[in-house]
């Protein structure tokens, strides 16, 4: 399928796989332009985000100096234990030789070097050949390289099933008002319905998706309500650590939950938790995170309160029957820099009926 809305980008993936993986440095090959916000978004997560930030003679002639220069200045200036070369269009293009650059820098830090670029289909590309060159370079194993390789498939079969590569084009939406949603679900819980809560959200997108389920156990603890989060301590380094930082912080609030799946699971937990909710057999399901990984047929007489952080997945899933489909805007970045349960949209909006 052609999509005829933007998309994310190979070069943008790879650099978020080089954070998951513990890198402190990552140098982008190519114009100081390229993939700028995300970049600068990375550094509020803790990764520096250098560029060579390479000009029209060297599109012609090659850059291959400007690249030892910046990994020799990143190496001194930050005394990163991994760093992680980018390439770009631009590096590719030119046919620069990033392994080359590597080894003429000396440098004492482990180096990988990703050659890619923005042009792949699926942007999953660039996070494949970043753990491809981490198993490599034996910062991971050959069993989870092949893990992740099983749940990118899996994720990528849940937006072509029922997200937002789905269809060519999306009209984004804000979703349905939260003051709205927020007053039908409370009425749901002072009638006593039987009700479920599942957090199955994207890596560190889930500490601001977990602060849902810490509004609705604080304003009414005695709900009759289960819940249920991907937080499984498996996948990369950062995955584990985030995994770990937001069960703590459940835990430290008295809340009970039972574990389907790990964060970075999220698009092969679907049958689980479709399972999980259907045995249960509630009233309603507040899903929260990528709740289209749940296929519909789960979800039969279900009243569903859906959260995500996507405005192209409102029509979605309300054409797959979801009630009340609401949007927590600009979430992702809202989560970068953080290690704890952050205050959600949603979750304010409920604890302003207390």
């Amino acid at each position: 399928m052609q999509f005829m809305q933007p998309r994310p980008s190979s070069i943008v993936a790879a650099l978020y796989t080089a954070r998951d993986l513990g890198v402190g440095v990552a140098v982008l090959h190519g114009p100081s332009g390229c993939s700028f916000k995300h970049a600068r978004l990375l550094e509020e997560d803790g990764m520096r985000v250098l560029t060579t930030s390479l000009a029209d003679n060297e599109f012609i002639f090659g850059a291959h100096e400007s690249l030892v220069r910046v990994l020799k200045y990143a190496e001194k200036t930050f005394s990163p234990d991994k760093i992680a070369v980018i390439g770009t269009c631009v590096s590719m293009i030119i046919g620069e030789d990033l392994r080359a650059a590597v080894a003429s820098a000396d440098l004492i830090a482990s180096v990988i070097s990703v050659d890619i670029h923005a042009g792949y289909t699926e942007n999953i590309e660039g996070v494949i050949q970043t753990l491809e060159a981490a198993e490599e370079a034996g910062w991971i194993s050959g069993e989870e390289l092949f893990r992740q390789r099983n749940l990118l498939a899996k994720a990528n079969e849940v937006e072509r099933l029922r997200g937002a590569a789905s269809v060519e084009y999306i009209e984004p939406s804000r979703g349905d008002l939260k003051h709205i949603a927020a007053s039908r679900l409370i009425e749901l819980i002072k009638t006593g319905k039987r009700g479920i809560a599942v957090l199955n959200a994207k890596k560190e997108t889930a500490y601001i998706f977990a602060d849902i389920i810490v509004a609705i156990n604080e304003v009414y603890p005695l709900a009759d309500i289960k819940y249920v989060a991907n937080l499984e301590p498996r996948g990369l380094p950062k995955t584990i650590k985030d995994s770990n930082n937001i069960r703590k912080g459940l835990l430290e609030r008295k809340i009970q939950f039972t574990c389907i799946g790990a964060l970075d699971e999220y698009g092969a937990n679907g049958d689980r938790i479709g399972e999980y909710i259907r045995d249960y057999s509630p009233d309603y399901a507040i899903l929260i995170g990528v709740p289209h990984a749940i296929p519909k047929e789960y979800l039969q007489n279900i009243e569903c309160f859906s959260v995500t952080n996507g405005p192209r997945q409102v029509k979605p899933l309300k054409d797959q029957g979801h009630a009340h489909v609401i949007v927590e805007i600009d979430l992702h970045p809202r989560s970068l820099g953080i290690t704890s349960i952050h205050p959600s949209e949603f979750g304010d909006v409920i604890r302003s009926f207390s």
